[in-house]
C-alpha cells in the first residue's frame, strides 16, 4: 500500500501546490553558508538572522517573489589585499525561504555583521459561509451549466 502524498490525499483538496513548495524548499541552498537563525519574536512575529560578516549593505539584496524570500550577497573581490590566511568567507550566496500565505516582510536591518529580516504573520480571517443546496439535475455543476435561450 502506498502512502498518500499531500496532493493525492482524498481529504486535502487543492493542496497540490504544497508538495511543489516542499520540493522547491529542499532544492534551495543546502550548503550551510551563510549560517542563519530563525527565532520567534512574538505571537505573530519571526526574525531571520544571517551572519554576513564582510558584506556591506550595498552587497546585499532581499527580494520577495511568489511567496519566496530570497536573500543574496555578492561582495566585490578585494584584489588590493594579500591574504596570508583567509578564514572569513566572503563568497557570494543565495539563501531562500518559502513564506506561507499571510506572512509579510516587516523590514530588514544590518547590524554588527548580522542581517535581520523581520516577518509578521497576519491572523487568518475565519469566515463561515452557508452554501445553498439547489434541487434539480445532479449533473449541473457550475462548469457544466449552459445558458438557455
Amino acid at each position: 500500500m502506498t502512502k498518500p502524498t499531500f496532493g493525492t490525499h482524498p481529504f486535502l483538496l487543492g493542496f497540490d501546490e504544497l508538495e511543489r513548495l516542499v520540493e522547491r524548499t529542499v532544492r534551495t541552498g543546502n550548503d550551510g553558508y551563510p549560517p542563519y537563525n530563525i527565532e520567534q519574536t512574538g505571537e505573530t512575529g519571526f526574525r531571520i538572522t544571517l551572519a554576513v560578516a564582510g558584506f556591506a549593505e550595498a552587497d546585499l539584496s532581499i527580494t520577495l517573489e511568489d511567496r519566496q524570500l530570497v536573500i543574496r550577497g555578492r561582495s566585490a573581490d578585494d584584489t588590493a589585499r594579500v591574504y596570508l590566511h583567509r578564514g572569513i568567507a566572503a563568497r557570494q550566496f543565495q539563501r531562500a525561504f518559502v513564506l506561507a500565505d499571510g506572512v509579510d516582510v516587516a523590514g530588514a536591518g544590518l547590524e554588527n555583521g548580522l542581517l535581520h529580516v523581520d516577518l509578521n504573520r497576519s491572523a487568518p480571517e475565519n469566515v463561515v459561509r452557508t452554501i445553498r443546496i439547489e434541487s434539480g439535475r445532479p449533473d449541473r455543476s457550475p462548469s457544466r451549466q449552459t445558458t438557455e435561450a
